[in-house]
């Protein structure tokens, strides 16, 4: 266990270029900082608190989530592939995700209300009991995503694709789909929907 006294504080640093994989990231609090093109993946983590932060263009694939807050941060840009969301610290966990590829993570039991997912891939993830209400996936690829027993309601997937949600077993009360999407809806019944008239 880490004893508070170690644990630093940094606010409004930019990071440029940093390869985390060899030199671990310090453990502690960042505030305000930017990270940008830095190399995050396969690297611990655990117990950092990042408020406010700003990632451009890192890769934090298969990064280690045990404990590590994400409060208002924004990912932009970002490779994240297998990255284990229930592992973070769940307090005030908030952050927005554009134009980042998400494919394969895992959100299993993690609320995400009011989440931007914007321009990303999520291919294969799982949303198993997570809880999305009023999330916004806008223009997500959304193949072979897992929602079972996962609350969707007044969630916003207009305008992305490829998503498969049984009504029968999530929470999709006042969640918006558009009508090129009611084909992922009903799935299961293996049916087929003909829009010409």
């Amino acid at each position: 266990m880490i004893n508070n006294t170690e644990l630093i504080f940094i606010e409004e640093k930019t990071f440029n270029n940093n390869v985390f994989t060899k030199d671990p990231l310090t453990k502690g609090e960042y505030e305000k900082c930017t990270f940008v093109n830095c190399d995050f993946s396969g690297s611990s983590l655990s117990n950092v608190l990042f408020t406010e932060c700003e990632f451009i263009g890192c890769n934090l694939s298969l990064a280690i989530l045990a404990k590590t807050g994400f409060r208002d941060v924004k990912f932009k840009d970002c490779k994240m592939l297998g990255l284990r969301f229930e592992d973070c610290n769940d307090f005030g966990l908030s952050f927005m995700v554009e134009n980042c590829n998400l494919s394969h993570c895992s959100f299993f039991r993690t609320k995400l209300k009011k989440t931007v997912f914007k321009n990303s891939k999520l291919n294969e993830s799982d949303f198993t009991e997570s809880n999305l209400t009023g999330t916004i996936m806008d223009n997500c690829d959304l193949i072979k995503a897992t929602f079972a027993n996962t609350v969707l309601e007044k969630a916003d997937f207009r305008t992305s694709y490829n998503y498969s949600i049984d009504p029968e077993i999530n929470r999709i009360k006042k969640a918006r789909f558009s009508l090129s999407g009611i084909a992922g809806l009903l799935e299961k019944y293996d049916i087929e929907i003909d829009n010409t008239n």
